[in-house]
Formats: structure tokens, C-alpha cells, sequence
């Protein structure tokens, strides 16, 4: 059964860079939200293995979709992790704080986006 990952991004260039990487991998389902907001409606009705997300968007940023799934009990043991150009220090830790499983800061190589996810769904 291929894992399920859902992407919460809003630049469609960098969606589809993380598409294409992970697409690479093999054996994935890749759910697609344009937002945090789009990824908040997708969750329910799509059981995802994990999820990445930005933190720079229009209506819910990542910091706040981060927020919500580790405290939600049906999503909080989802692997979830941060793309972004917010690469200090204290943005990292402040995702990390909230629950992020990892902080990837862009621009990243599609090398070390695959290593995390087979860190996270190595496939069996």
C-alpha cells in the first residue's frame, strides 16, 4: 500500500519541485493543498502518513497548520515537516517547539527532501 503525503505549499514552482522529488522515490501518493487552509479541508477526508508543509502562506500559515495537527489527536503522530525560507535559528525552533518532526530550509536539494521522507516513511 503506497504512504500518502500531503504538501502544503503555495508557490506552485516549489509544489511541484517537491512533487517531482518525492515522484522520483517511487511508490507515493501526493496530495496537493495550495494552502494551509486547503490543507486543513483535505486532512479529514485523506489519511495521510505525512506531511510538509511551508510556513510563508495566504490564510493559514505553516506555523499555524503545524499548531493544529500536533494537537489534534487523529493527526498529532503524523510525521510533519517545514520547508522554508525562514531559515534562522529561531524559526527553527519555533517549528520545531510547535511539533515539527524536521526544518529544511530552502532552497534545499531534491537529495535532501528524499532523505527525510525515507527517514520518515522509509518504505518497506
Amino acid at each position: 500500500m503506497p504512504k500518502k503525503i500531503l504538501i502544503a505549499e503555495d508557490s506552485p514552482t516549489m509544489r511541484s519541485f517537491i512533487v517531482s522529488a518525492i515522484a522520483a522515490m517511487g511508490d507515493y501518493i501526493l496530495v496537493e493543498a495550495a494552502n494551509g487552509f486547503d490543507a486543513l479541508r483535505i486532512l479529514p477526508r485523506e489519511k495521510v502518513d505525512l506531511v510538509i508543509t511551508d510556513i510563508n502562506m495566504p490564510d493559514i500559515n505553516g506555523l499555524e497548520l503545524v499548531s493544529f495537527i500536533k494537537n489534534n489527536p487523529n493527526y498529532k503522530n503524523t510525521p510533519l515537516f517545514i520547508v522554508s525560507t525562514e531559515g534562522s535559528e529561531r524559526d527553527r525552533e519555533k517549528g520545531l517547539a510547535l511539533g515539527a518532526d524536521a526544518y529544511l530550509v530552502k532552497p534545499f536539494s531534491p537529495d535532501d527532501l528524499q532523505a527525510l521522507v525515507s527517514r520518515f516513511l522509509g518504505q518497506e
